[in-house]
Order: structure tokens, then C-alpha cells, then sequence
């Protein structure tokens, strides 16, 4: 993919020597405006950590994740995608085949219970009859560039991104509603979600109580 750049900002593929800027970044910029980790109330880029290194490295890997760079602020970052590719052998298993019941009770391991029980449920392949998928895992743009339409931009370069390296369909999962907007903009349709108020433990408690007007997950898809 050759990097494009518009009013300023380059949008290129991700490396892994980029990881140490990207994960300073996240802390700063994703994790304190994705819903459920903000309500959360706990650090959640300190949780799981060598777990959430090695995913997010591996997934930058693949090759298929974007870095938005602003030129006239020295190529600081000011979006991101991670992106992957999933199979039908590995969609169940998630995230470096974690077991479920081996995490701790925190708001990292919680998102990702719920995130499982979404992919499980959602049955893509099933309803798609496809080999593989692009699995956008994380979109984020820095605060101070939001609504100028760089994350449209970003879901926009990913799916050329997705067709080019010969992916049939892409999928993401929209815990902000503001997301789960843009990319329908996009043409992506909603093919299952879940409310937050419905989503429970076991002794009948709400899990996640994000502000409005943040009250599902919801799965995007799009054929390519």
C-alpha cells in the first residue's frame, strides 16, 4: 500500500518498530475515550500488559493495521487501526488462544469475555460462507482530530486495504456508538449486537454501564 496524504496528515501500514509509540499513544488517546474501558474507572492499559503487548504486536505483524502521522507536527500519531486477519479454525479462540477462565476479574478481562461471547455468536462464517475475514480490533483518533473525518478515512483505507490483499469481508466491533455511526456511513451493516444493560453476571448485575449514547456493542460487516 503506498502511504496517502491528505490536508497534512499520512496514512500508512503500521510497522512493529512503530509499537512503542503506538501503545504510548493508545494510553493516552484510546483507552480514555473507548466506552467501556472509561467507565471502567480502572487503568486499563496496565492490565494484562505482556498479554496486550503480545496480541497487539502480533497483530501488527500481519501487516494490515494503519498509522495516521499529522507532517506538520513532526509525523506524530493522530489515528490508528489494528487489524487482522481471522479463520474459521481461530475465531473462537481469540487473542493468543486465552482461556477465559484463566483471567483475572478486571475491566481488561471483561471486555474480553464480552468481545468472545460476540465473535462466538455472530457466527460469520456461517452466515457468509467465506474463507476468511479483516477484523478491525481497534480504531482511534487522537482527541484534538475528531469529526474532521479521519476515522472515516482510516475504515476507508483499511477496506482498500482489505480487498487488495484478496479479504472478501471486514468485520469491526463498535463498542462507541459515535463508531458504530461512521462506519455505517460507510456502508457497513450491523449483523448482531449486544445491549449493555442486558449483558449481566452471574448474579445479575449490569457488567458495563457506559454513558449515553454508548448502550451496545455492535458487530460491522461489509463484503468487499
Amino acid at each position: 500500500m503506498t502511504p496517502t496524504t491528505i490536508d497534512g496528515v499520512t496514512i500508512r501500514i503500521m510497522r512493529p518498530e512503530d509499537y512503542p509509540q503506538v501503545k504510548a499513544y493508545m494510553e493516552v488517546e484510546y483507552y480514555t475515550a473507548e466506552p467501556l474501558s472509561q467507565a471502567s474507572g480502572e487503568p486499563v492499559h496496565l492490565q494484562n500488559e505482556e498479554i496486550n503487548d503480545a496480541l497487539y504486536q502480533s497483530i501488527i505483524a500481519e501487516g494490515t493495521s494503519l498509522l495516521a502521522l499529522d507532517e506538520n507536527d513532526g509525523g506524530r500519531i493522530v489515528g490508528l487501526v489494528l487489524a487482522c486477519a481471522i479463520y474459521p479454525d481461530n475465531v473462537n479462540e481469540g487473542a493468543l488462544n486465552l482461556k477465559l477462565e484463566n483471567l483475572e476479574d478486571n475491566a481488561w478481562g471483561r471486555i474480553y469475555h464480552l468481545v468472545m461471547k460476540a465473535k462466538r455468536e455472530v457466527n460469520l462464517f456461517e452466515r457468509y460462507d467465506i474463507p476468511k475475514a479483516l477484523y478491525s480490533d481497534v480504531t482511534s483518533v487522537a482527541s484534538w482530530k475528531r469529526g474532521k473525518g479521519l476515522g472515516s478515512r482510516l475504515a476507508a483505507t483499511l477496506m482498500d486495504l482489505g480487498r487488495s490483499n484478496g479479504f472478501p469481508l471486514m468485520m469491526a466491533f463498535c463498542t462507541s456508538f459515535y463508531s458504530a455511526r461512521q462506519k455505517e456511513a460507510l456502508g457497513m451493516e450491523c449483523i448482531y449486537s449486544i445491549d449493555y444493560a442486558d449483558y449481566k453476571d452471574d448474579e445479575g448485575r449490569v457488567i458495563f454501564t457506559p454513558a449515553a449514547p454508548h448502550t451496545k456493542l455492535r458487530v460491522m460487516a461489509i463484503k468487499l
